[in-house]
């Protein structure tokens, strides 16, 4: 059996706690190309780069990308929004000063009726589908 060397370099990356971006797709369920757009926008995530170009990530970059995913796909935010959240340290919705909530015109609010919407979406379809098994 003929090794090309490409066994030992993943095993020295995950050795060395870094991971390529397929390695890095596959563990968060998102395309490679969707990585990258999420470091435009998202100035925190730096995976290191080699001199060859490939991207190495950090365990602290993949938990990262996990907050990021969990924020757009699961919370509903916006990529702006899930930015400013991410800058501010999880406090979006919470006065920095006092850390009550912000009030309706600081888009509290929107995010609790978002939120209420989409379980009301989701009833409605659990609701549908009892109706059709009938």
């Amino acid at each position: 059996m003929v090794n090309n060397g490409t066994g030992t370099q993943a095993s020295l990356d995950l050795q060395s706690g870094l991971y390529r971006i397929g390695e890095v797709s596959r563990m968060i369920g998102v395309k490679a190309f969707v990585l990258r757009y999420w470091e435009t926008e998202f100035p925190m995530l730096e995976p290191e780069k080699g001199s060859n170009g490939r991207r190495y990530y950090r365990q602290e970059d993949v938990d990262l990308i996990l907050k990021i995913k969990r924020l757009l796909y699961d919370e509903g935010f916006t990529i702006a929004g899930a930015r400013r959240h991410l800058r501010e340290g999880g406090t979006a919705g919470m006065d920095s000063e006092t850390g009550a909530p912000i009030g309706p015109g600081y888009g509290a609010a929107q995010l609790l009726n978002r939120k209420m919407l989409l379980d009301m979406r989701d009833s409605l379809r659990a609701f549908l589908t009892l109706l059709e098994r009938r």
